[in-house]
């Protein structure tokens, strides 16, 4: 497959991904945490899909376009093993969806941060949050997901943190 091909498939499993979660979510209040901003591209589709909640953007270097730029309120700058622990404590219980697409094409590298991360985002979580990552992540806690239609296994990995859902908070009413 040509790296273009992968290119895609990678964007739209991250889309399909995206979409899903912005609907499983609705009902369920909190944050939104996105790890990495890249040149802002799923920073822009969540605030499309999700207008009314806050997002907070974490980044070593921002560079992303400026209309995909979070306010400095909402972003916070450097590197992720520094910021997401501290954020723990502002946000514990709070983060209702966590996106990652930190990976780089270093897999050692990206096993090492996905294990940083699923050791540091437990006290984030939500009750019935969901977590989207491109690296899986070591979440025992956590109920994995099926992926929406079309998209392959292992391109993508969604997981369910374990108390309210939003099917639940709707019936609840």
């Amino acid at each position: 497959m040509s790296r273009l091909d992968s290119f895609i498939r990678r964007i739209t499993a991250q889309r399909e991904c995206l979409n899903e979660a912005a609907r499983a979510i609705e009902g369920l209040d909190g944050v939104v945490f996105e790890l990495g901003l890249g040149n802002g591209r799923t920073y822009h589709h969540l605030r499309e899909r999700l207008p009314d909640r806050e997002i907070f953007v974490f980044e070593r270097s921002p560079a992303a376009h400026p209309d995909c730029m979070p306010d400095a309120e909402h972003l916070f700058v450097g590197d992720v093993h520094d910021t997401l622990p501290a954020a723990v404590e502002r946000f514990r219980g709070q983060v209702a969806l966590l996106h990652c697409d930190l990976g780089t094409g270093d897999l050692a590298g990206n096993r090492r941060l996905a294990d940083f991360i699923s050791e540091t985002i437990p006290p984030l979580m939500a009750p019935g949050a969901l977590v989207l990552t491109d690296p899986a992540f070591d979440l025992p806690q956590a109920e994995r997901q099926a992926l929406p239609d079309g998209v392959e296994p292992d391109r993508y990995y969604v997981y369910r943190w374990p108390g309210r859902t939003a099917e639940t908070a709707r019936a609840a009413g």
